[in-house]
């Protein structure tokens, strides 16, 4: 009896299966959240092994890559990474004690800290950025429900996309 279930037949969902209770905003934020974390699972013992370094600390190095070659103050890390400084500056340590990350007074003001890698770090980032992406494509391969995987072909540029098609 099970098997023939269709999408209606769940609770809180109509005729073509969708949740009526909840919009697109919040039903794609969920899917980005179901990625996200499909993602972060396939990156945490990888990104440890090949960097030697936390999934925490690998985050700061990526948005350090991603960012200015002078590298961000450390205001701008904790607010992009949504983390607070205190934690950030534990993570920063680690980093600058690996080598990967240098911290020096911001032009201009003493109190703030720039942060930026060092050519250690870009050269593992490098090393490494093949199989941390082929990590991130298996993540998204591996999503479940429909609806995870449109939303982040959506925002891949390099998946095949093919309602982007024309």
């Amino acid at each position: 009896m099970a098997d023939s279930l269709t999408p209606a037949d769940l609770p809180g969902h109509d005729a073509a299966g969708e949740s009526p209770l909840l919009p697109p905003e919040l039903r794609a934020w969920m899917g980005l959240l179901a990625a996200a974390g499909a993602i972060e699972q396939q990156l945490r013992s990888l990104v440890k092994e090949t960097l030697g370094v936390s999934h925490d600390e690998f985050l700061v190095l990526c948005l350090l890559a991603d960012g200015p070659a002078h590298g961000l103050r450390m205001t701008q890390i904790a607010e992009r990474l949504g983390r607070p400084k205190t934690r950030l500056t534990y993570q920063v340590a680690c980093l600058q004690h690996a080598g990967l990350i240098t911290r020096n007074t911001a032009c201009g003001d003493r109190r703030g800290i720039q942060v930026a890698l060092t050519d250690k770090a870009r050269r593992l980032l490098r090393e490494a950025s093949g199989s941390l992406a082929e990590a991130v494509t298996r993540a998204i391969a591996g999503l479940e429900g429909q609806h995870d995987c449109t939303v982040m072909r959506a925002l891949l540029p390099w998946q095949e996309n093919p309602e982007n098609d024309t």
